[in-house]
């Protein structure tokens, strides 16, 4: 079946614009532009963005019912892996650059600071989410997939509580991104879903949007 072009474009476009943060902490890391701490700075905008690109793959499915555009659905796998591979990268910079690999300090750190608890704990529900975002997965799931991958929603509430510990005295920024996951999470209450349905059923039946977009694939994301 021949590819959408529009569609392998914004998969194309998704891509180069989640790999240009890497690019650039790359390019800064070869250039010594990471500051005095630099592992510190590599935890940092690795972490940030594990953040961003969660909160933005939990944000489609409400941008696709608002919408209309069922398309928008396709795009969630792709994004919310590039989320799980920057918590990857977050971690492993914690294990090596940060630790180098010294086991038992790392679960002594684990045990007794409550923001790498709640890191490593987010990490851990990601990870069977990214195992199982396959098309085979969710054919042998079933049902048991949508449950199994409400599990982001634990994931990003320990995210934004590891990040809101980490930081201690401001915590502007955390803070926002806490309000910026309690509307998505408020998009998925009954009402607000149902208003959200309504709205894209009425963004659906325009002259432009008729025939188009009007079912979404089953989602193969880290998050429903």
């Amino acid at each position: 079946m021949a590819r959408d072009p529009k569609i392998v474009a914004a998969k194309a476009g998704i891509w180069a614009l989640c790999l240009a943060p890497a690019g650039w902490l790359a390019f800064d890391a070869a250039t010594g532009r990471l500051g005095a701490n630099p592992i510190e700075t590599v935890l940092l905008r690795t972490g940030w963005w594990t953040l961003v690109l969660l909160l933005a793959s939990l944000a489609i499915t409400p941008l696709r019912r608002l919408s209309g555009r069922g398309r928008l659905v396709r795009f969630r796998r792709l994004v919310g892996l590039f989320a799980f591979a920057y918590g990857t990268t977050h971690l492993l910079g914690y294990v090596v650059l940060d630790q180098w690999f010294a086991w038992p300090y790392i679960v002594e750190d684990i045990a007794e600071r409550p923001f790498i608890l709640a890191g490593f704990a987010a990490w851990c529900l990601l990870l069977p989410l990214a195992v199982t975002s396959t098309r085979g997965w969710i054919r042998r799931l079933g049902r048991a997939w949508g449950r199994l991958h409400r599990l982001v929603y634990v994931a990003a509430g320990l995210g934004v509580l590891h990040f809101y510990w980490k930081v201690k005295a401001d915590t502007r920024e955390p803070l926002v991104f806490a309000a910026i996951l309690a509307l998505l999470l408020a998009a998925r209450v009954p009402p607000v879903r149902n208003l959200l349905t309504r709205a894209g059923r009425s963004a659906r039946s325009r002259p432009g949007l008729r025939g188009r977009d009007a079912r979404g694939e089953v989602a193969s994301a880290p998050g429903p």
